[in-house]
Formats: structure tokens, C-alpha cells, sequence
């Protein structure tokens, strides 16, 4: 089987298990944006109580973190962890915004998808991952995003090999599917989902949706 029929093989096997998984929880570009930022080496849910403080300061919005004190809205975010840190990289991102978009995010909308994704790379503390959720999931590029579980399961799989590093992963699945927001944005879902559940590091293969298909659980 050749690799494009083996990854829509796999995305239609993940979504006739799970379904559609409805990323990105997030009423706004802004709360996508802020969330990409706070899951970094977190869970959800933390980053979900975060949002919430935020929201009940009345300050998710680029202007209200761009006035805020570092320190100020580092006690919003420390459910997520990481927060001196976190506080820093928003803020940096956010004054990026303001100094090349003047804060408004259509504005960045207009910009051409490689030129947005090397000023997102340029703020400091934002990395591919996060660069990346940010283009497909608040601006809807067709940009996939790549992470751990991704990964694995390529490598596992016999889709990339254990060394393949993050842009090599993202041309495997770029290359070889049709640039599809919707379809991006459900696969990457479907598979953190398939890694968190099935594909950990001690893989659970037993009753995993892609248990048919040739695998070696050594290839992470």
C-alpha cells in the first residue's frame, strides 16, 4: 500500500472508532491562541481552568494581556503550570502582535501562511508545535500539526523512521494528503486521542483501531 492510502486508511479508521473529536475547544482566534500557548507540557484541563481565570478578570483579549504586568498574569495562568514561564511567552507573543499587526488579529489573516508561520517561529518561546496549532486551529491554514503522539504512531507504523525529526514528520503527512483544514485538524485530534489511549510508550495494542495494520511497537 502506498503511503497516501495508508494514512487516509488510518484516518478513516480513527474516525470510524472515536468520531469527530471537535478541536479546538476555544470561543475565539484569541483562546485558540492563548491555549496554544498554556498547553505547552501540560494537560487540558489545566489549561482549561487558566482560560476560566482569565475570562473572569475580564482579561482574554490581546489589548488586556498587553497592559497586564508579567507577574499579574502569571497568578491568572498557574493552573497550567509552568506559569512564570507561560506569562512570559504570551506576553512576548503578544507584543509581537502589537508591534508587526497592531494588535489586531485580522490583520495577521492577511498574511501570507509561510511568512506567518516564520514570524510565529521568530517570538520567543514558540516553537513548531505551537506555531503550527496556532495557524491551523485560529487561522484555519492547512498546516498539520505535529506532536509526540504523531509521532509514534508514523514511526510505529512503519511511516517515518525513529529519528525523523519534526519538518520531515510534517512533509510525510503535507506531501502525501490533500491540503484539508477540516481533515488536518480532525486527524491530528484523532491521533492524540489513538495516543493517549492505545499508542503510549507501553503500547496497549489489544482492541487499538489500527491493530490489523503492520506495526512494531519498538518504533519509537
Amino acid at each position: 500500500m502506498n503511503t497516501p492510502d495508508k494514512l487516509m486508511e488510518i484516518y478513516e479508521l480513527l474516525l470510524g472508532r472515536f468520531g469527530p473529536q471537535h478541536w479546538w475547544p476555544g470561543e475565539s482566534p484569541f483562546e485558540v491562541i492563548a491555549g496554544a500557548v498554556l498547553t505547552q507540557n501540560t494537560n487540558w484541563t489545566n489549561v482549561e481552568k487558566a482560560i476560566a481565570n482569565l475570562k473572569l478578570a475580564g482579561v482574554l483579549s490581546p489589548g488586556a494581556i498587553h497592559k497586564m504586568a508579567p507577574a499579574s498574569l502569571a497568578e491568572l495562568i498557574r493552573p497550567a503550570g509552568y506559569y512564570r514561564l507561560k506569562s512570559k511567552r504570551l506576553k512576548n507573543l503578544i507584543d509581537r502582535i502589537f508591534d508587526e499587526y497592531g494588535g489586531d488579529l485580522t490583520a495577521m489573516e492577511t498574511v501570507e501562511t509561510g511568512l506567518l508561520r516564520q514570524a510565529l517561529l521568530s517570538v520567543a518561546g514558540i516553537g513548531p508545535e505551537t506555531a503550527d496549532s496556532i495557524l491551523l486551529y485560529a487561522f484555519g491554514r492547512p498546516v498539520f500539526v505535529i506532536d509526540a503522539y504523531t509521532a509514534r504512531v508514523a514511526c510505529r507504523h512503519g511511516l517515518a523512521e525513529p529519528e525523523a525529526d519534526y519538518a520531515q514528520l510534517q512533509d510525510l503527512f503535507q506531501s502525501n494528503l490533500p491540503p484539508d483544514v477540516k481533515m488536518f485538524n480532525e486527524y491530528h485530534a484523532l491521533l492524540v486521542r489513538l495516543g493517549k489511549e492505545h499508542c503510549r510508550r507501553l503500547p496497549r495494542c489489544v482492541g487499538c483501531p489500527l491493530e490489523r495494520l503492520p506495526h512494531n511497537i519498538n518504533g519509537d
